[in-house]
């Protein structure tokens, strides 16, 4: 094989790993505790990916193995550096890190924490503090009644989760 053709060979294989990097949120990056260690674990795994993909002799399997590692060790790094760890307010009021409950106008209850964006999983029970329903709430006390998305919301319980 000539020269030529590995060359070719290795130039389409880093334009087919170039990956572009992940979107950062222009909202301050409030985090709890919790997901400031979930930030920080991610950051580690991305590390060892990226660290072990660069053993790998072949130059191209390299590459193919490397791009998310180091596209996910930039992301995590500029996140745990840009964090801003908030502690909870009292559960007084809705705020960043209290569990809210509440009664939605059709009957159904729901309870979420606010959190920051990174650590945000709605089927886990947790919203980004920039989120509508977060918004809407934010300064709420337990009985305000709140309208989004066309129906009212009455927060039932406002509590400070045990683990931030």
């Amino acid at each position: 094989m000539s020269v030529a053709f590995a060359r070719e060979d290795s130039a389409a294989t880093a334009s087919e790993v170039e990956l572009p990097g992940r979107p950062v949120s222009p909202h301050p990056n409030l985090v709890t505790a919790r997901g400031l260690a979930l930030l920080q674990a991610a950051m580690d795994t991305a590390r060892t990916t990226y660290d072990k993909a660069q053993a790998i002799e072949d130059a191209n399997e390299r590459r193919r193995e490397a791009a998310p590692a180091l596209r996910d060790l930039v992301y995590f790094t500029e996140r745990v550096r840009t964090a801003q760890l908030v502690e909870p307010r009292e559960a007084g009021e809705v705020g960043f890190g209290t569990r809210v409950a509440f009664e939605r106008g059709d009957g159904r209850r729901q309870a979420f924490t606010i959190v920051g964006e990174d650590e945000a999983d709605p089927r886990q029970g947790t919203v980004s503090y920039v989120s509508p329903m977060a918004r809407a709430l934010t300064g709420k006390r337990t009985g305000d009644v709140v309208e989004l998305a066309g129906q009212e919301i009455e927060i039932l319980a406002i509590e400070v989760p045990a683990h931030g």
